[in-house]
């Protein structure tokens, strides 16, 4: 019979085995490309050479994204999600090396993307695979991890909770450990809870438990310190899990600076690899859509002239990322007017501000074209939250808790709570809180991913919008 923490013991060598895999896999999906392409089972010396590549470039870009570690409490779809992201980059490095060494000729296109369709989609089922005998294991008792919960309050259960939801990570929950607690007191989501044993080193490894999990309040520093001390003398791993249920979190996450562990409560994600994924893809969709829609601009641009006095753009200045300040451009839809007091006034059902061409562009967004020229001048992203005015944001500042928090990101054209139905007019405090919290759920859930997907929804529902006039 197999131990129960046999994969735990060679974590290391199945790592090294791993990437070994991962890279006989870009070199197989290369040749298997190459036999499906050319009908030929050898490939050329070139097309070799470029394999060695794209192996070399896989193994460093499968390390970056850390797909070596262990997936125990990682969410499946996230971690599908940076496998993709992985070949993308993979796909753009190997791309941008055949440009500037001019050798992009000497292979064929077809070839290279059937190669990288055939790598992300091994991995992807290479990985369904693995985690797929990983369930079957964990479901029989193997590789699984034995853990006790120190500390039975409101964090402990609802740490111990959302554990039992995902018992594909492997962890079991064995019992609860509390000072306090006494021996009737029962148990919390079917779990023991037990008091704190004197000898609590000696009961873990009599008990063959892997992991303590101290779920402790933030003022219980002494508590935790004695326990430390107390398990100092055993390898049995320990963790601190933080009470912050309390906080108001965006994009939250545990970096370390200085040698210091620190928890970012408020960041934005566009940091690092993530911040050249998101420039990338605004500019590039950008200007392929500015070339494909440059007719349709010009005459629109034309339409608003003829139809009513005035400028053809309306340029307003909007918070940007950071909260400073930016010029968004649209196309008018209004009639020349003023308002008091430097006010800005939503526009409403029958808004006899608005002319009737302006009226049929803001219902189907075509007044919104124009801020793909805010997007390759860096000011805006294509996904985002949408840009309000400034008087509107210092209105709502004061009333919504975390509504500048939306501008941790780029303003964007679409977004999250446009293609859920929350635009147009927001004539009362619930509908705007409504949209800054769809917001707040694109910044913390960002991805290559989630930007596709909302600008697929946009181009099939979102774009005509009965709220929007």
């Amino acid at each position: 019979m197999l131990p129960k923490g046999i994969l735990k013991e060679y974590s290391h060598t199945l790592s090294m085995l791993m990437r070994f895999i991962d890279v006989v896999t870009v070199v197989a999906a290369g040749w298997l490309a190459y036999a499906i392409k050319f009908n030929e089972i050898y490939p050329m010396p070139r097309y070799v050479t470029a394999l060695l590549c794209g192996a070399v470039t896989a193994a460093s870009v499968y390390s970056f994204f850390n797909f070596y570690t262990s997936v125990r409490g990682k969410k499946l779809v996230s971690y599908f999600l940076s496998l993709f992201q992985a070949a993308a980059v993979m796909t753009l490095l190997l791309a941008g090396l055949a440009f500037f060494t001019k050798s992009g000729e000497l292979f064929s296109r077809a070839w290279f993307m059937l190669w990288m369709l055939l790598t992300c989609s091994l991995l992807i089922l290479i990985r369904c695979l693995l985690l797929l005998l990983l369930r079957f294991m964990r479901s029989h008792g193997l590789n699984e991890r034995r853990v006790v919960i120190f500390g039975a309050d409101e964090l402990g259960a609802k740490l111990a909770a959302t554990v039992q939801q995902a018992l594909w990570t492997g962890y079991r929950i064995t019992a609860f450990l509390d000072d306090d607690a006494e021996s009737e007191k029962g148990v919390i989501n079917n779990i023991p809870v037990l008091r704190t044993p004197r000898q609590l080193g000696a009961y873990l490894k009599e008990n063959n438990i892997d992991e303590i999990w101290l779920a402790l309040p933030l003022s219980a520093e002494k508590r935790m310190k004695e326990i430390l001390h107390e398990l100092r003398h055993y390898t049995i791993t320990t963790r601190f899990v933080m009470d912050i249920f309390g906080l108001n979190l965006l994009n939250h996450s545990i970096t370390d600076i200085a040698g210091f562990p620190v928890l970012n409560i408020h960041t934005t994600p566009m940091m690092g690899a993530s911040r050249l994924v998101k420039a990338v893809e605004d500019r590039a969709l950008a200007l392929m859509i500015i070339i494909l829609i440059s007719p349709l601009l010009l005459f629109i641009a034309l339409l608003v002239k003829l139809t009513s006095k005035g400028p053809i753009f309306f340029k307003q200045l909007r918070h940007g990322w950071d909260g400073r300040i930016i010029k968004v451009y649209k196309f008018r839809t209004m009639y020349e007017h003023s308002e008091e007091d430097g006010r800005v006034t939503q526009a409403t059902l029958h808004d006899k501000r608005v002319t009737p061409f302006g009226r049929f562009l803001r219902r189907t967004s075509l007044d919104e074209l124009p801020q793909f020229i805010n997007v390759l001048q860096g000011r805006m992203s294509i996904v985002g939250p949408r840009p309000h005015a400034i008087a509107h944001n210092e209105l709502y500042k004061e009333s919504i808790y975390t509504y500048m928090q939306r501008h941790r990101v780029k303003p964007g054209i679409t977004g999250w709570a446009q293609v859920n139905g929350w635009r147009g007019e927001t004539d009362t405090l619930q509908k705007m809180q409504k949209r800054v919290d769809y917001d707040l759920y694109y910044i913390n859930n960002w991805s290559l991913a989630f930007d596709l997907k909302i600008i697929l929804l946009t181009l099939i529902s979102g774009l005509i919008n009965r709220n929007a006039y």
